[in-house]
């Protein structure tokens, strides 16, 4: 199995930073940098090893801010090459992030400046968000600049760093609220040249979407007009969340009305199984109707819990087009073995069919207690 990904911080990286940090600053203390980043770091898991480096590099950098943000911009490597980010290497520079972002907030265009060099090397999502915090009217500005920037990186940040659910991340909750400076942005991202570029804008969306759903199909529906397959790739992918939750709006956006006349049903094979077993799901999809239908066929199984009450996981299905008389099916292995995300129980798992966002039941299959 591949090492984790806390394993890229060890020694040697550690190494790495000392050697540039000393070419750009000869008075840099590298040994001592070495001992104190170095010590206990096997303790921590990601984060808390790049916390501990950039704890340690505070120390060893002067204590004026303006200086220590100078050495480490001239202490950074060349620019990203391509649009992707690309293996583990790029994160030598998560210390460097994290430390802006505790320490520059009182110093706002050195640090900007520091997240503008530093995002063109690894990413400085992270790191821009305390500054949206405490400095929202300046950086949402700055961001704005940056949104027309030739450099793919610095546009990707624009919206990369102010999505309101990014992973990883604390939340931004005033544009979970008020998502409205952060649509500002994407308006000028929507058609951007880079792939990597306009993902981002369609997971921001996503993640809008989570908070204010109407907002985003609203916003979808607007964009559709004259757009180009690529921001039509945009829309679908900004969706995703919103056609899993069957949000009849959203489907209506990527074309999927009605669906109303198709006939589902479904069997399960066996249709009793152990806890730790698996049971096969075939969904058939009839039209008997003498229209064509197009329509987006998902299912919905509701897991037992703990206390004997139910709850739904939707697993995809697929879309369909179906001519008068056509039919179809759609087959799915449900696993009741342990997992660390998911506990299973015994009980009656009742199945439903999602068209187009509109559930019925399909039927049922019973999970018992092994032994």
């Amino acid at each position: 199995m591949p090492e984790p990904l806390k394993s890229f911080f060890n020694r040697g990286v550690v190494e790495r930073i000392a050697t540039l940090l000393r070419a750009a600053h000869p008075s840099f203390p590298e040994q001592r940098f070495l001992a104190e980043a170095t010590d206990g770091i096997e303790a921590h898991e990601l984060l808390g090893r790049a916390r501990h480096i950039m704890q340690a590099m505070h120390r060893a950098l002067p204590s004026d801010f303006e200086r220590a943000a100078d050495i480490l911009v001239r202490s950074l490597g060349p620019e990203l090459e391509g649009e992707e980010l690309q293996g583990q290497g790029v994160f030598i520079y998560l210390p460097h992030t994290m430390y802006v972002a505790e320490h520059g907030l009182d110093h706002f265009e050195t640090s900007m400046r520091a997240q503008y060099e530093l995002t063109k090397r690894f990413t400085a999502e992270f790191s821009i968000r305390p500054f949206l915090e405490r400095h929202p009217r300046e950086t949402l500005a700055r961001l704005h600049q940056w949104a027309g920037d030739p450099n793919v990186h610095v546009r990707r940040l624009v919206s990369e760093g102010t999505r309101p659910r990014l992973p990883w991340a604390s939340r931004l909750r005033a544009f979970q609220q008020d998502p409205s400076p952060v649509l500002a942005l994407l308006e000028l991202l929507k058609d951007d040249p880079a792939l990597y570029v306009r993902r981002s804008v369609a997971n921001n969306l996503n993640d809008i979407g989570k908070d204010h759903p109407d907002v985003l199909v609203d916003t979808c529906a607007r964009w559709k007009e004259g757009a180009s397959v690529e921001r039509l790739w945009i829309i679908r992918h900004a969706l995703r969340s919103a056609v899993k939750r069957g949000d009849t709006r959203a489907l209506s956006v990527l074309g999927f009305q009605g669906g109303s006349g198709l006939e589902v049903s479904a069997s399960f094979q066996p249709k009793r199984i152990r806890l730790g077993e698996s049971v096969g799901l075939t969904l058939s999809v009839t039209n008997p109707t003498r229209t064509r239908h197009k329509a987006v066929v998902d299912f919905a199984v509701h897991f037992i819990k703990a206390n004997g009450s139910a709850s739904p996981k939707v697993f995809k299905g697929g879309k369909v087009d179906l001519a008068p008389g056509a039919s179809c099916t759609f087959e799915k292995t449900i696993s009741f073995a342990t997992m660390t995300t998911r506990k299973h129980y015994a009980g009656t798992h009742r199945v439903e069919a999602l068209v187009n966002g509109q559930a019925s039941d399909v039927g049922s299959f019973t999970v018992t207690a092994p032994g």
